[in-house]
């Protein structure tokens, strides 16, 4: 299903008249090369640009000076009348104020339309984490096993619960973005962002066995400077560390089904429950704003509330 989408994606776009298939060229070599998004933020804004462009073509616009905010709410309707989660209706406003912003700058429209459109409040549910002492039965998990793979396995989900980074940050991780006397990691983050995230002793321990031993084990000619390889000595797939964190958290009975995400979530809701303030985690999550990452605030006070709840005699 995914693939005859993008192929029909491919299809409209080509489709689209001269002047409009310009413009989405020209979009997608500014999110790439002028904002520096990432692969998929480029996908997913170009695709929502190439669906905005083939409905002004079908009402008879041929540029993008054609657009106006009657046109924006309507393909927004079309999108919500068809089923649409609440969550993408606000991902695609957000690309359509991105578009008219810029197209407005590049001179391709007199007036920003889309400053007028108003955004679909996303549903934010509260993400599942694990307790503090399934986070610990998961750090133990497979810990007996001698293997080099065990080894890095281990690595893999300390790395992630004690610096809650993104699995994408964790496999682009090079040996010299490892500071191991300072026990921190240099992280290239969204947008090419860099930032410095402490980790404890317990990941300092798993990094050692992995660098004494695993690693060495692993290493081929072709493995370069990638702090964590795959079986065969190339650098760590995120696919490969995904399926790593589901197997290592499986094996704790009673804990959620997460992904590195999971930890990443588990990591922000343990720092604030045990005192950390919320612009400290902003830093180390890489948030660019607050309201990101007052999620985890949530998440803390919904645990409150249920051992309040449990706990008080007149709760």
């Amino acid at each position: 299903m995914a693939t005859r989408a993008r192929v029909d994606l491919v299809a409209t776009r080509a489709a689209l008249p001269g002047e409009l298939g310009a413009a989405v060229d020209a979009f997608e070599r500014y999110l790439r090369l002028e904002r520096n998004r990432s692969g998929h933020t480029v996908r997913a804004y170009v695709g929502d640009a190439v669906g905005l462009l083939d409905h002004l073509a079908k009402l008879g616009g041929r540029r993008v000076g054609d657009l106006d905010l009657g046109m924006l709410r309507g393909w927004l309707a079309i999108q919500r009348n068809g089923g649409a989660a609440r969550t993408t209706l606000a991902r695609r406003a957000a690309a359509l104020r991105t578009f008219s912003a810029w197209a407005h700058r590049a001179g391709l429209i007199d007036n920003d339309p889309a400053q007028l459109l108003a955004s679909p409040r996303a549903h934010r549910s509260l993400p599942p984490v694990l307790a503090v002492d399934e986070a610990a039965a998961v750090m133990q998990a497979g810990a007996d096993e001698p293997s080099a793979l065990a080894t890095r396995d281990r690595l893999i989900v300390e790395l992630l619960y004690a610096t809650g980074i993104r699995v994408s940050e964790l496999v682009g991780l090079d040996l010299d973005d490892v500071d191991r006397e300072r026990r921190v990691v240099r992280v290239l983050g969204k947008g090419a962002k860099e930032r410095t995230v402490p980790y404890g002793l317990a990941a300092e321990r798993a990094l050692a066995d992995w660098l004494r031993s695993a690693r060495p084990a692993l290493a081929r000619e072709s493995s370069g400077p990638a702090l964590l390889l795959g079986a065969r000595g190339g650098r760590l797939d995120p696919r490969a560390a995904r399926a790593v964190v589901h197997a290592r958290i499986a094996a704790v009975p009673g804990a959620p089904d997460l992904g590195p995400h999971g930890l990443r979530h588990s990591a922000a809701t343990h720092l604030l429950d045990g005192g950390a303030d919320l612009r400290t985690v902003q830093e180390l999550l890489g948030h660019a704003s607050l309201a990101t990452t007052q999620i985890y605030t949530h998440v803390s006070v919904e645990r409150l509330r249920a051992v309040y709840t449990q706990a008080h005699p007149r709760a």
